[in-house]
């Protein structure tokens, strides 16, 4: 494991499955660098939605720099030995499927 566990654990339980963290707020949490450099992106707004739109300061942006929270859920649940896919094969949103990945971990499947 390249995090120890309880900083995975702590990270894990930040995420919330619909927000893009900026590359300092990854550093700070303790996120290893080499993770923050695989999984940031530049991520873009969709307008069709409200879900789809990305808000800085309560304002909508085109484009945003970083690493999405999902991202980060998913590859910390492999790292704390989930099977992700199982855990998550019944998640519809994005939410649901971080909420997926802590309950598996919390509860020890």
């Amino acid at each position: 494991m390249s995090v120890p566990r309880h900083r995975a654990l702590a990270i894990l339980n930040l995420c919330v499955g619909d927000e893009i963290w900026n590359e300092e707020t990854c550093r700070n949490l303790g996120v290893p660098q080499d993770w923050i450099e695989d999984m940031s992106d530049a991520i873009e707004s969709g307008y069709n939605t409200d879900s789809e739109t990305i808000y800085i300061a309560n304002k909508s942006t085109n484009q945003y720099h970083g690493v999405r929270d999902l991202d980060l859920a998913l590859r910390l649940g492999k790292v704390l030995g989930i099977d992700v896919d199982r855990a998550t094969q019944s998640s519809i949103s994005r939410r649901s499927i971080v909420q997926a990945i802590k309950n598996a971990i919390f509860e020890g499947e």
